[in-house]
């Protein structure tokens, strides 16, 4: 063998060797990441995690975030024609929130090392989805309650167990998330039940409101189980606690009760208790309409990130302002430091 051929082997070897020892620490890693996930530790920013898994993580916050920054068009379409100053120091502080939820959330997704820019470039670019329920138009002032009522009421129902996410930053961040969720639910209700109690035409107005909101607001925890491409996968790495349908189903039952309290009609006949069960039945939803939406041909696609591209556009001078600020504010450190 020639002086060449023994430098190739040797080296060919050393690549050989260093792959299995690769390997063999990917096994261990991986090894420690399943453990810790079957023991209920959290898994933090700087423990090592597979790729699909930290993909699966920044879709899902993105989402989440995404929805939370969008979902605020609907309702400020109501800030200046509230009835009251009472009502509209409400729904102000409560799109106020869903800014902060925005902001959590995004602050979670780049701790898997993925930045702002480009998530809200992926949005802006019909790259990345939000929920499809922010679509459907807010017609009527009654329209808020409902939203409270059920699209926070299902936002609740599906983020409570999102609170013991294996993922440690989205887990705390969905603490203070759920708790101001909570607010807007029960604020959402009691809008509901003054317009149910007051004249005929206010409680009809509540009534049409549950009567449009009710099946997006099921759409909401997402496709059946038999169709969703990621729910058992992030179940098993605890991302999920529960799945789709169990999570639909629990809703329908909360709702059932309250919808009775409220003096209104949930706008489907099969809904009926099921002894044997133990749960409500309720009827076919329209998956189509569903997956109509999610292309971008609900009722406000266009609008809804039209609009966002707009703010986002318009508020660049500001980013620019406090990018220069915090530059200018480290050189003066540096400088002072220096000195």
């Amino acid at each position: 063998m020639v002086e060449g051929d023994r430098m190739a082997t040797a080296a060919a070897h050393r690549t050989a060797h260093a792959d299995g020892a690769a390997q063999e620490d990917t096994s261990a890693f991986q090894a420690a990441f399943d453990a810790a996930v079957a023991a209920e530790e959290r898994i933090e920013p700087r423990d090592w995690m597979p790729d699909a898994y930290r993909a699966t993580l920044v879709r899902q916050i993105a989402q989440h975030a995404h929805s939370e920054i969008i979902g605020m068009q609907p309702e400020a379409n109501w800030i200046t024609r509230a009835p009251s100053l009472r009502r509209k120091a409400i729904l102000m502080a409560k799109v106020q929130d869903e800014a902060g939820h925005g902001l959590y959330l995004y602050s979670a997704a780049e701790t898997l090392g993925t930045g702002r820019d480009e998530l809200l470039d992926k949005l802006h670019t019909g790259r990345q989805k939000y929920s499809s329920i922010f679509n459907y138009p807010t017609l009527t002032w009654a329209d808020v309650g409902a939203i409270g009522w059920l699209v926070d009421g299902a936002a609740i129902t599906n983020q409570v167990p999102l609170c013991r996410c294996s993922y440690g930053p989205y887990a705390r961040a969905m603490v203070r998330i759920c708790k101001e969720e909570s607010f807007h639910q029960r604020q959402g209700y009691e809008l509901l039940l003054s317009l149910s109690r007051g004249t005929a035409e206010q409680h009809a107005m509540a009534q049409d409101a549950v009567d449009r909101w009710w099946w997006p607001s099921l759409m909401m925890f997402g496709p059946p189980d038999d169709e969703s491409a990621h729910s058992a996968q992030s179940m098993a790495w605890k991302i999920k606690r529960h799945s789709n349908d169990e999570l639909r189903q629990r809703f329908v039952d909360i709702c059932v009760p309250q919808a009775e309290s409220l003096g209104l009609t949930l706008p489907d006949p099969a809904l009926v208790w099921n002894e044997e069960r133990g749960h409500h039945d309720f009827g076919p939803i329209d998956w189509t309409e569903f997956h109509d939406v999610l292309k971008g041909n609900g009722p406000c696609n266009d609008q809804r990130i039209a609009r966002r591209r707009q703010a986002h556009d318009e508020g660049a001078w500001v980013r620019e302002a406090a990018a220069a600020h915090a530059a200018k504010h480290g050189n003066a450190g540096t400088g002072a430091t220096h000195a």
